[in-house]
């Protein structure tokens, strides 16, 4: 199992992942940013506020999409094959991830 990984854009380090629990399929992170954080930042805070049920997905698409627009990828900290594929909710200090 990988402990942490870098979520990275393009060579720039947007924060590091650290597993503290896995609920399969949902790695539990404490999140720690990195020097391109405060550009992304609003994307994933308006995701972080998207709760409750949304029947029509609008709601999930709109804060959503620039997030996967921007092409992030994850790197495993002790090495590894990069991943490309993902689904990440950061909120605060905590991240949930699923690949």
């Amino acid at each position: 199992m990988i402990d942490a990984w870098r979520l990275m854009r393009g060579s720039d380090l947007i924060g590091t992942l650290t597993v503290y629990e896995v609920d399969m399929p949902i790695f539990l992170c404490d999140f720690s940013p990195g020097s391109g954080w405060e550009p992304v930042r609003p994307l994933f805070e308006a995701w972080a506020q998207v709760q409750g049920p949304d029947p029509d997905g609008r709601r999930t698409t709109a804060a959503l999409k620039p997030i996967f627009d921007l092409g992030l990828h994850l790197v495993p900290v002790a090495g590894g094959e990069r991943v490309d594929r993902f689904f990440l909710r950061i909120d605060g200090d905590k991240a949930s991830l699923r690949h």
